[in-house]
Formats: structure tokens, C-alpha cells, sequence
């Protein structure tokens, strides 16, 4: 009993802190939340006008990063609302709401009466009762300096089957946050963590709610246990049999001094469990250990739930410290963690089966007479998990780092697999979304769908809005369902004149080699001739590959001319690291273009 006593007085310990910083972090936000609040009435005096559910069929949605992204309970449809864009000056929040039927490969923008209004980094679940449901809670809205923020602690439900909106208004829920998660766990909704943040102060949650949706009612859950640290972003996935929910990874960050902020970025995982009968339950925190191979520590990282019980995260971003600088390591990579059996493992590509048998067949038969001298050769042991380090260059230099990691076979079925994939030199390669972060993904039918999202280069963001799928059952290639349109990169920079501007892209499209960033292909092409006529003579001087030589021998050759060329062109007193990076960069993209 003493035990238990001491347990209680530390929660209860907790609780009190997080309300006074709550209270703290609340004065100081209000004045400007009142600010933006006249600016969302607004926006809902604006829909409020609307009477008649409008369906326009459109083009894919716009760029955007941080919206919701939902399958039909019911219908082979996915069900895309709010999101943000940032062009560099201006911060542009959505409340429009996209259907996008799966068989037919087209989309349609529902203009629906009295929608909530503008927001990102919210949560919506779909459940199958009444027709089917779409429910929203909570995200944030910014002022289009994107210096004021406005967090919502509204709870909304969509009725699918009657295209309309009702605004739940009930008490004892969740302060106003963002960044939180919320997953459906037999018929409740559970919301966890998130944070608030002001201009001044910030604030990460840990506790958890619960929404019943039998009474339409609001529970701050007390579970016993350890319960892991305040955070934001995180994945959350419920278990199979409904008892219990996952937590992983996700983003947090203190301040050290006055004006200086550490982040964090979570890797450990816990369980909430749920024991006894429905309107008895009681709820427990638990660390979780699990095998096989974790990802990498990284945040904004896309989850969603797949079949058989496997929740599934996508890409991210790892944000590394240097200095005074603040670089992001995007990845591209898959993960699968399996509930059941806690375990992680990679989601490797295999391929198209078919055309690879094909190959191989041909592959076989022209060989034969010729000897088994080259099986040996052919044959490579299983390697543990290796680090592939991608480098983008913009116009001005600027590199991005894209580190994706490929864990060694875990099933002998698999490595053999991937043995015979890569005896066959002539497989193309495999088309995958670029390293992003912050991507909207959801999953229907065995399907992983993966939309937008954005990177960085340099100062400059990225914001997609590209669309990819992948069989999570076959596990055979991405498919490209919507190419990025390059004619939506709007970028506006401040500067001190438009001379200047020029100038600085005049001297940077001399100088880099490479001027495209992967991932944003197709870029406009403005060049005159007498520019790209200097671009031919300029590339002839470059040192030409050897036949039969890789690209890592013709970096190691030519080393000291591409450092030199780097040195020139990265402005004064660069980095010696940074330099080294650019020169292997500039050097491959020489190689790969001969």
C-alpha cells in the first residue's frame, strides 16, 4: 500500500508540474491565439455560406506536407484533408477535402457545408459505424508570416454516407495541441502526447484520452506504470485484438538557456495495455524491447497501419548539429514492425518476379557451354546492413545529405532472393519515392499509399506532391501513381535587390555541375543556347572516364581537380568537409552523365 501511495503522489507530482506549465505556456499564447482567431472566423464565415455539397472532379491535390490522409472504411477510396505550403515567405494553411478513388485513378474535391477550418498537423481516424466516419481532432493553425500559432482542441466527425459536418462539442477532452497521434481501439478513440508552442514558450504532452463512441464523451486516462517521455509525432498503432496500443519513436525538445532549445529525437517504444471489461478497464504502461532492426532514430517520420497486425513507417528526417549550422539527413527508406511478434524488419523491394524469371531463363540458357568457372564470382555472402549516402547539389552549391541504410537479409528465403537479383546485371532500377519527411500515408487493402511531404536543401524546402503506392503483401516495386510537377516549386527568397538575385544565380549555374536536384526532375529549362553551348565546352574540360573505370576509381583520380573546382565555386573560406562532399558529388554526377 505504501508503494502504490508513493506511485500515486509522483503522478499526481506530474500532473500538477505539467498544468503550471500549461498555465504558463496558455498566458503568454492567448494574446496572439486571439489574434488568429478573428482571422479563422473569418475563414468560417467564409464556408458558412456554402449550403450545397459541391463535387468538382480535379487534378491531384496541391504540394503540401502535414495533412490527414485516410482509407474508406467502406469504399476503395482515400480521403485527404488540410495540410500546409510554405513558399519561403508566406505559410498557407488548407481545410479542403480530396477523394481519391482508387480503381478509377482520379481525384474529386467535395466542397462540404460548415468544414472545419484551416489546419495542419492534426489527427483524423476513420470508423466503419453510422455509413462510415471520418474523425478530426485537435492540429494547428499559423498566421502567413507563420510567427503566431493557434492550436485546436475541437473534435469533428464527418458522415461520410450524408457528406456532413458535426462539431462534437463536449467537455473534459485534450488541451488545444498538434503534432499528437489518435488511432481507433475497439470504440474509443485514443489521442496521445503532441505539444503546444507560442512565440516564447513550448510545451510536450504525454497523456493520454480516451473518446467513447458509444456516449460521445471525454476520459483522461491514469494508467499505471512508467509511460514514456513527453513528445510529438510519434508512431502510435493499435494491437490487433484491440487490448492495446504501440507507441514509438517521435520528437521533443527543452530549453537548455534563455534563448537556446535542444531537441531530441525519440527511438524507444512502449505498450499501453488494457485489462478488464468495457467501462472497467484498467491501463497500463509498459517498456517494450523488440528484435530485429530498428530504424534509425529520426522524426517526421510517416506511419500507417498495414495487414496482419504490421504498422508501417516511412522516410523522415535526422537532424544533425554542426556548429552553428543545422543539416537534415532525409531518408526513403521502409519499416515494418510486426505487433504480434514484436519485431522490426526492413521492407526490402523485390522486384517483378516475372520479368526477372524471363531474365534469368535467357540468362541460363546463354550461358551454358561456357563453363562454371564464374560461379564462384556470382555468389556473395550476406553482409550485415549498409549505409548508402546519396549527395544533391542545388544551383548555389548547397548539398543534401540523403543517408538511406540497407539491412542485411533476415530469412534465408530472402537472401536468396536478393542473390539472384543481383547476379542480373540488367535489371533496371527500381523507381522509390525521393527521401522526404512529414509525407501522408495510409494503407487500404494491403496497399501502402504515400503522398507528398517535403525536404530541404540548403534554406530552401522542397514541398511535394507526388504519389506513390506499393503492395505491402508482394513487396515488388513502387508505382508511380503522380509525378512531381516541377512547375510547382514556388520558392521566394528575400534579397536585397533583383540585381543581386541574378547575379548570385548567374555565378551558380557557371560554376556546379549537376544543376538539377533529384527528386525535383523536369525542372523549367531556361537556358539560352549561348549558356548551354559554355555548359558542353565547359564539360569537355572536365576529365573525361576511362573505359571500365567506377565511379569511386574516377572519384579517387580525379579528386584534387573536383576539390578544386568545389573551392571556387562554394563562396569564401568553406569548409574542407563540406568541400570534400561537394567534389565527390560533382564528380559523380560528371561520371553518370558520360
Amino acid at each position: 500500500m505504501g508503494k502504490k501511495g508513493k506511485n500515486e503522489k509522483k503522478v499526481k507530482g506530474a500532473e500538477k508540474t505539467a498544468a503550471k506549465m500549461e498555465k504558463k505556456v496558455s498566458k503568454r499564447s492567448k494574446r496572439e491565439e486571439e489574434d488568429l482567431e478573428a482571422l479563422i472566423a473569418e475563414f468560417q464565415n467564409l464556408d458558412a455560406k456554402k449550403t450545397q455539397v459541391v463535387e468538382t472532379a480535379c487534378p491531384p491535390p496541391s504540394p503540401r506536407l502535414s495533412a490527414s490522409f485516410s482509407a474508406h472504411p467502406e469504399k476503395d477510396e482515400l480521403i485527404m484533408f488540410g495540410g500546409e505550403f510554405f513558399n519561403g515567405k508566406k505559410t498557407y494553411l488548407y481545410n479542403d477535402m480530396f477523394f481519391y478513388n482508387i480503381k478509377k485513378d482520379n481525384w474529386v474535391k467535395s466542397e462540404i457545408p460548415n468544414p472545419p477550418p484551416p489546419r495542419c498537423s492534426h489527427q483524423a481516424v476513420v470508423v466503419p459505424q453510422g455509413g462510415g466516419q471520418l474523425w478530426v481532432f485537435g492540429g494547428e493553425f499559423a498566421s502567413p508570416n507563420g510567427e503566431q500559432f493557434y492550436h485546436y482542441k475541437d473534435l469533428w466527425v464527418l458522415h461520410l454516407a450524408t457528406n456532413t459536418w458535426e462539431n462534437i462539442k463536449v467537455p473534459g477532452g485534450p488541451s488545444g495541441r498538434s503534432g499528437h497521434r489518435m488511432v481507433l481501439s475497439k470504440k474509443q478513440l485514443l489521442v496521445f502526447g503532441g505539444f503546444h508552442e507560442s512565440n516564447r514558450d513550448f510545451i510536450y504532452y504525454n497523456d493520454i484520452y480516451s473518446f467513447s463512441l458509444d456516449t460521445f464523451s471525454w476520459s483522461r486516462l491514469t494508467p499505471s506504470g512508467s509511460a514514456p517521455s513527453p513528445r510529438s509525432a510519434c508512431q502510435m498503432s493499435s494491437t490487433p485484438d484491440g487490448m492495446g496500443v504501440i507507441i514509438y519513436g517521435g520528437y521533443s525538445k527543452v530549453r537548455v538557456k534563455k534563448d537556446v532549445e535542444k531537441g531530441t529525437i525519440h527511438s524507444d517504444m512502449f505498450l499501453l495495455k488494457r485489462e478488464g471489461k468495457d467501462g472497467q478497464e484498467k491501463w497500463s504502461w509498459s517498456r517494450v524491447n523488440p528484435s530485429g532492426n530498428k530504424p534509425l532514430p529520426r522524426s517526421g517520420f510517416s506511419p500507417a497501419m498495414g495487414p496482419a497486425g504490421r504498422a508501417v513507417l516511412f522516410g523522415g528526417v535526422c537532424d544533425e548539429e554542426e556548429e552553428e549550422t543545422l543539416e537534415g539527413d532525409f531518408y526513403n527508406d521502409l519499416y515494418l514492425y510486426d505487433t504480434v511478434k514484436n519485431r522490426w524488419f526492413p521492407g526490402l523491394l523485390r522486384g517483378n518476379k516475372s520479368e526477372k524469371k524471363k531474365r534469368r531463363r535467357g540468362k541460363k540458357c546463354g550461358a551454358e557451354g561456357e563453363g562454371a568457372e564464374k560461379k564462384g564470382e556470382e555468389e556473395e555472402a550476406s553482409q550485415g546492413p549498409t549505409e548508402v549516402v546519396k549527395e544533391i547539389i542545388t544551383e548555389d552549391g548547397t548539398v543534401m545529405t540523403i543517408k538511406e541504410v540497407i539491412p542485411g537479409a533476415q530469412e534465408e528465403e530472402e537472401e536468396e532472393e536478393e542473390e539472384e537479383e543481383e547476379e542480373d546485371d540488367a535489371s533496371p532500377p527500381l523507381v522509390e519515392p525521393c527521401a522526404r519527411s512529414s509525407a501522408m500515408a495510409t494503407v487500404r487493402q494491403g496497399k501502402l499509399f504515400l503522398y507528398g511531404g517535403m525536404f530541404e536543401v540548403g534554406d530552401r524546402q522542397f514541398t511535394l506532391n507526388d504519389f506513390y503506392s506499393l503492395d505491402l503483401n508482394k513487396m515488388d516495386q513502387w508505382e508511380v501513381l503522380v509525378e512531381m510537377d516541377p512547375k510547382t516549386q514556388e520558392w521566394l527568397e528575400e534579397s536585397e535587390s533583383e540585381e543581386d538575385e541574378e547575379e548570385e544565380e548567374e555565378e551558380a549555374a557557371k560554376g556546379v555541375e549537376g544543376k538539377a536536384v533529384k527528386g525535383v526532375e523536369g525542372k523549367e529549362e531556361e537556358e539560352e543556347s549561348e549558356e548551354e553551348s559554355e555548359d558542353e565546352e565547359d564539360e569537355e574540360e572536365h576529365p573525361a572516364v576511362q573505359e571500365g573505370e567506377t565511379v569511386t576509381d574516377y572519384q579517387s583520380r580525379t579528386e584534387q581537380y573536383w576539390t578544386g573546382l568545389a573551392h571556387g565555386n562554394m563562396g569564401p573560406d568553406p569548409k574542407d568537409k563540406k568541400v570534400a562532399k561537394v567534389a565527390l558529388a560533382m564528380a559523380k554526377v560528371f561520371f553518370e552523365d558520360q
